[in-house]
């Protein structure tokens, strides 16, 4: 009896002991959020983490959402209490807007609510130069009037001027200042509205910073419209229908000869 009670009384010692045994790795945070400046070429987030359990932590798998980003782990291994930090490299290369990369951490963490962790990298990239709109157009036979692009330059890119051509003739670009701080105002006109025609407008800031980075926009006179098909049933219609006999004609040649026959009647011999 005695030793029955003892067996039970150490198989629930093990149970606790094994209940108070865990791993468990705490975040500091999981998303970070970053904007970095127009020429850099990485944006760098640090996701700092501390095993808060009494058992060591072992990473499965470190895994980034695409190829233009990487994580790197400090340890493969994460004692009790131990800290460290998964650094997440995103490659901004020609990207800009808002980028969101993910990087998920899978662990030896028996509970499945903590052994996968996704990480959140943000990164906001601002371009050197913000062209809208894209595309300047005028119907066909339009008033030749200027059309105006505004280009908002990066307030730390340093832009004084910009230099716009033409792919063709057919378009002039003028520069002007814009109504607002590192804002440029290109007037864009046609030389002629009569003619489908179609231009590529380069534009070239002079940044110190601007590794010979160019940016294009475009202009174009749409051709004319085509007939409508109620223009082109009347078309037909009109064709189709002979031409209306005039009020005063010549004579047919059977009234000719009625008249000639009439007349002789009362001719005297």
């Amino acid at each position: 009896m005695n030793t029955n009670f003892s067996r039970l009384i150490g198989v629930f010692a093990l149970a606790a002991l094994v209940q108070s045994a865990h791993a468990e790795l705490k975040w500091e945070q999981t998303s970070v959020d970053l904007r970095p400046g127009f020429n850099d070429k990485q944006a760098v987030a640090h996701f700092k983490y501390e095993n808060v359990g009494n058992t060591p932590v072992h990473f499965k798998s470190v895994h980034a959402s695409c190829g233009c980003t990487t994580a790197q782990t400090q340890n493969e291994q994460v004692a009790p209490g131990q800290k460290g930090e998964i650094t997440a490299t995103f490659n901004i290369g020609g990207r800009t807007g808002t980028q969101v990369k993910t990087v998920t951490v899978q662990t030896d963490d028996p509970d499945p609510a903590r052994s996968t962790t996704v990480l959140t990298l943000k990164a906001v990239i601002t371009p050197l130069l913000e062209i809208q709109p894209a595309l300047v157009y005028w119907q066909n036979g339009e008033e030749r009037k200027p059309k105006v692009i505004t280009a908002k330059a990066n307030k730390d890119a340093a832009i004084k001027k910009l230099d716009v051509s033409s792919s063709t003739p057919d378009f002039t670009a003028k520069v002007d200042a814009g109504s607002a701080p590192n804002e440029f105002r290109i007037s864009v006109q046609p030389r002629d509205t009569t003619k489908a025609v179609y231009a590529t407008l380069t534009i070239k800031p002079d940044s110190p910073a601007n590794t010979g980075n160019m940016f294009s926009a475009a202009a174009r006179v749409m051709p004319s419209a085509p007939a409508s098909k109620s223009t082109l049933s009347t078309i037909r219609h009109d064709r189709a229908t002979p031409a209306a006999t005039p009020l005063f004609s010549s004579p047919t040649p059977t009234s000719f000869s009625l008249a000639i026959s009439s007349g002789a009647t009362r001719c005297p011999i």
